[in-house]
């Protein structure tokens, strides 16, 4: 089985981690930054949701209008632009006088380029790991950006209280840009994976060569409906908790951090297997306990529990590589990546809307109840889903790709 060491022996899986790490240091960074000075110059609550979450609602555009860049295009000459791009976008929003306007502009034609980036990361993780490696490269990848996204809240909480929002933004920029040599000299430039022209007609080809087949279709509602909805509860917790709602944050971090690692590290892929059932019902319930309004440790403790969950994803994205054509498979990760991100988004602000309606625990066990129906009406399908990409004959999701060049 491969350990962290084996994959951290392999300098292109440094580059692509390190890269991560400080992208997910600098958007989380400046996206606190970001919410505070447009809520600063609006006064709009809304316009400062829209700075947080507005980047993931945007990343659908990406993958509905240029993923098909992940296989088409050389992904280390890709990943480099991209880096570049986001470090550039972080830059423009260090002038004081933009308009909050032009800032959420600008934060949502960078999400649209991180959206095409992930398809090529995704891929090209795929690409230099061996088969039985992805699932602990993904865990790699998932217990650092969930501890950089902690360390970047932190710190842009702090940074705001001592510098202004101009230092901030260029500080992160400056941490962006450290991403760029760090993937321009760690990679190798690996040929594109098919040789189409990249562009709207043949991201659309591609999705709908995806989308047709059954066992992707299932896998991505699972990746992105269950999970979405118990990231809709998180988005509750401000209003629940008030100003102890960090301690759920934090807790949330933890627990999948934890979960990643055991499922990644110490669990084989059959084990994944029969632990994906087990751990999408744990996703859910445990967040039911806030229907009794719990006290602070319970829901601590809750909290923790039921984010391990999260883990059930690895087994999933491991069995979107298997029953993927190697020709389709950034896009399909790309896709997977930005329905994710947009699902939590709109699942979030779906939560802020019954938030105002009924007390937050109510929505919040609300939620959980409507993530754990999912999961067990997914039960049989994933199943299915699974026992097929377990088969020697499962690879290529619906046969090959019509008129692959």
């Amino acid at each position: 089985m491969p350990t962290y060491r084996s994959l951290f022996a392999r300098r292109e899986f440094r580059a692509l981690w390190t890269s991560s790490a400080l992208t997910t240091v600098a958007s989380t960074t400046s996206s606190l930054a970001l919410a505070t000075v447009v809520h600063r110059q609006t006064g709009s609550a809304l316009l400062s949701a829209v700075a947080m979450f507005g980047p993931s609602l945007a990343q659908v555009l990406g993958a509905t209008t240029l993923m098909s860049v992940a296989d088409t295009a050389p992904p280390r000459r890709t990943l480099t632009v991209v880096g570049t791009l986001t470090a550039a976008a972080l830059a423009v929003q260090t002038l004081p006088g933009l308009p909050p306007s032009a800032r959420l502009l600008v934060v949502l034609g960078a999400a649209y380029v991180v959206a095409v980036g992930s398809g090529v990361r995704w891929g090209l993780l795929a690409e230099i790991l061996p088969a039985d490696g992805y699932a602990l490269g993904r865990s790699a990848m998932n217990v650092s950006v969930g501890a950089c996204q902690v360390v970047g809240f932190a710190t842009g909480g702090l940074l705001l209280s001592v510098l202004s929002t101009p230092e901030v933004f260029a500080l992160a920029a400056g941490v962006a840009a450290l991403a760029v040599p760090v993937l321009r000299f760690g990679l190798v430039e690996h040929p594109p994976r098919r040789s189409a022209r990249a562009g709207l007609r043949e991201t659309w080809r591609g999705n709908r060569v995806l989308l047709s087949a059954r066992s992707t279709r299932t896998l991505l509602i699972a990746l992105c409906v269950p999970n979405g909805l118990i990231v809709g509860c998180e988005a509750l917790f401000v209003p629940y908790a008030g100003d102890r709602a960090g301690l759920l944050l934090a807790a949330g971090a933890v627990g999948m951090m934890t979960g990643d690692l055991v499922a990644g590290r110490y669990l084989t892929a059959a084990g994944r297997r029969r632990a994906s059932t087990p751990l999408r019902i744990l996703l859910a319930g445990p967040f039911l306990v806030f229907a009794v309004e719990p006290g602070e440790a319970l829901a601590v403790a809750a909290v923790a529990l039921g984010s391990a969950g999260y883990a059930a994803s690895l087994a999933q994205q491991e069995w979107l590589v298997v029953l993927t054509p190697e020709a389709l498979r950034g896009q399909v990760l790309g896709l997977e990546s930005s329905a994710r991100m947009t699902a939590q988004g709109v699942f979030a602000v779906l939560a802020g809307t019954l938030g105002d309606l009924i007390p937050p625990s109510a929505a919040i066990a609300l939620l959980a109840t409507a993530s754990l129906a999912v999961s067990l009406l997914l039960t049989g399908p994933l199943a299915r889903v699974g026992d097929r990409a377990a088969s020697p004959s499962g690879a290529g999701v619906g046969g090959p790709y019509p008129g692959l060049p």
